[in-house]
């Protein structure tokens, strides 16, 4: 599974324990919402800390592997056999 459905899935299942755990307390509907929203924001914040970061690792290598596709495919365009890395380090 990947970490993005994991921590989404992470984030829903807290939100909804956190709701089901107001829901005997007498409050408005939409206030009993966003109570639970914004505490199941904080709680994330520390609970979910691990797979938010196995998240942000994929999200930065499948960046990675798009800039380098697409700086092989410029070369190519280009008519070079590698990528111009001299204009990246300038």
């Amino acid at each position: 599974m990947s970490a993005a459905v994991k921590y989404t899935l992470g984030r829903i299942g807290l939100f909804v324990a956190v709701l089901a755990a107001l829901w005997f307390v007498e409050m408005n509907m939409f206030l009993r919402l966003m109570v639970a929203l914004i505490s199941s924001a904080a709680l994330s914040f520390f609970l979910l800390r691990s797979w938010r970061d196995e998240m942000a690792g994929e999200m930065a290598e499948a960046a990675e592997r798009r800039r380098a596709e697409k700086d092989r495919l410029r070369s190519a365009l280009a008519g070079e056999d590698e990528p111009d890395t001299e204009r990246r380090d300038g």
